[in-house]
């Protein structure tokens, strides 16, 4: 498919003029090149903080079903709100971002949310707990979509895949050292402490960013004009290829938020019967996606887009029927096949979405972390339902029945590939 061509002029300032070749001439970022180091090595540390910020309570949801006397579904609204919140204000934030900078924009997002994080552990009910949840999704939203614009922008473009999958490799360890420090510190202190420790951290890792991010070389300020932004959101979605995109990217992280929002209750039940501790521990697996995000380009290289989407849903599938056996080695091994998929799927959806459109660039990516986002709360809320209504095995079926909905979209993908192809052929004829 053709990148996107959106049309919007006012907006085209915000995607700067930058090279479009990786010539000698590129003064953009490259691996080995000055800079880059300290640009992934920031951009890690915002994805470690967001992930962890993000799903601080999804470890405890047992925990704090209990101090509030609430049901797993309602417990597991402290984890949707705060992606719904994400998800809602994503594009505001990105359109902010054209406006006064991607750096200033990730900043800002960060320092707002840590300052809502510590408030957080004084939450007095689940209603107060939840409201706070959405206002630190909210802040969050300034970090997804400015990161792969920033990197959009000023990374060269072969690197951009295994930049992409860097910062999505930050968003790996922050989802499970936070649920791993969480699920410990909860055990011997209870919930409230255990997520005031991740602010703590969330608050060290923002510093650091700041601290570490080169800044930006390649960026132009845009137009906050409503009409031009709704314009711009409106040719991209007229895009067929970055509409599969997004719906791609929800469909895995309604795979993703369903499990990990109800495997501590799983876990916690018979036969397993583990404490706090040891299910917080379970998120080790995240180093899995660590690898597979890290290592995405080279994967697109070998089997190119489609055929790396393919994989990542047919590992993600295997993983979730491996889950369904009552023994734990094979639930653990389920979990590292559904995050090895999940976070390769992902890291090859999202950095197509930033090579697909040449123009506002962090609109494209906003929507893109919009539907992410909506996908994750689809897969919290639901996934605990069904896990309510059928245990397990009713996660499970959610599970791919998204999964079935990635290879249906990769396969109408391939097939209007091939009709682009043959008009292409035929045209030149």
């Amino acid at each position: 498919m053709p990148s996107a061509d959106t049309g919007a002029s006012t907006i085209v300032a915000a995607a700067s003029p930058v090279p479009t070749s990786d010539s000698d001439s590129d003064s953009r970022l490259t691996p080995g090149g000055p800079g880059y180091r300290r640009m992934s090595f920031a951009l890690f540390l915002a994805g470690v903080a967001t992930f962890a910020l993000l799903y601080s309570t999804q470890a405890l949801l047992p925990l704090i079903s209990s101090g509030f006397s609430v049901s797993a579904s309602a417990a597991s609204w402290t984890v949707a709100a705060a992606t719904g919140g994400l998800a809602l204000f994503v594009l505001p934030m990105s359109a902010l971002s054209e406006r006064f900078g991607r750096r200033t924009v990730m900043t800002a997002s960060l320092v707002v949310a840590v300052s809502l994080g510590v408030l957080v552990p004084f939450a007095p009910s689940l209603g107060a707990l939840v409201a706070l949840r959405f206002l630190q999704g909210a802040a969050l939203a300034g970090l997804p979509a400015s990161a792969t614009a920033y990197l959009a922008e000023e990374v060269r473009p072969k690197a951009l895949v295994t930049a992409i999958g860097l910062f999505v490799a930050g968003n790996s360890v922050g989802g499970m050292s936070g649920r791993v420090i969480t699920g410990w510190v909860a055990q011997e202190w209870g919930w409230r402490v255990a997520v005031a420790v991740i602010g703590v951290i969330a608050v060290g890792c923002a510093v650091a960013f700041r601290l570490l991010l080169p800044a930006p070389q390649h960026f132009t300020p845009g137009s906050l004009r409503p009409r031009v932004l709704a314009r711009t959101v409106r040719d991209h979605l007229a895009n067929p290829l970055l509409c599969r995109l997004y719906a791609i990217g929800a469909l895995f992280m309604t795979v993703f938020g369903g499990v990990y929002t109800v495997i501590g209750y799983r876990l916690t039940e018979a036969p397993f019967s583990l404490p706090q501790g040891l299910i917080g521990s379970i998120f080790l697996v995240y180093l899995v996606g660590t690898v597979s995000a890290s290592t995405a380009g080279r994967l697109v290289g070998r089997l190119g887009r489609r055929g790396a989407l393919y994989l990542a849903g047919g590992t993600t599938a295997t993983g979730l029927l491996v889950s369904l056996a009552d023994s734990l080695p094979l639930v653990l091994l389920g979990l590292v096949l559904i995050t090895a998929g999940f976070f390769a799927g992902h890291a090859v959806a999202s950095s197509a979405v930033s090579k697909t459109a040449t123009t506002g660039r962090a609109q494209a990516s906003a929507l893109y972390q919009s539907a992410y986002y909506i996908g994750s709360s689809t897969g919290s809320t639901v996934g605990a339902m069904a896990f309510h209504a059928g245990g397990w095995a009713g996660t499970v079926g959610v599970g791919v029945l998204a999964v079935a909905g990635v290879v249906t979209i990769t396969v109408l993908g391939s097939r209007a590939a091939r009709v682009e192809r043959r008009g292409v052929g035929a045209a030149a004829a």
